[in-house]
């Protein structure tokens, strides 16, 4: 029996809208539906890997194109005051959607600890 695609999945293959920000053959940027802070990405691999605790060595490089990606779209997007990026793990770390994704929040002043 066929393993139901993640919500993420159906983003990708554009089965559910959604407003993208970036796209490229790796994964895929959007604005979250429920923003935590004025600025807020999700940046997705367009290969699933359910999360990070579940990644193997050869998503590395993957991995490392999430944060340089998000690196970027900070600066395109003028976080320049600062940002953060969170990887959520698990459901007590979390997770909603079994489907890696990194947040980028900013454009506002972020409190620690989180959560």
């Amino acid at each position: 029996m066929p393993q139901e695609l993640t919500l993420f999945q159906k983003i990708i293959a554009r089965d559910i809208p959604a407003n993208i920000e970036h796209e490229d053959d790796t994964c895929i940027a959007i604005h979250d539906i429920a923003p935590q802070a004025p600025t807020h990405i999700l940046i997705i691999p367009k290969k699933l890997i359910p999360r990070v605790g579940e990644a193997i060595s050869s998503d590395q490089s993957t991995l490392g194109h999430l944060l340089l990606t998000a690196s970027q779209l900070a600066k395109k997007l003028n976080l320049e005051n600062g940002f953060r990026i969170v990887i959520n793990n698990g459901p007590d770390g979390g997770e909603t959607v079994p489907h890696l994704h990194v947040h980028l929040l900013g454009g506002r002043s972020l409190q620690w600890p989180p959560g």
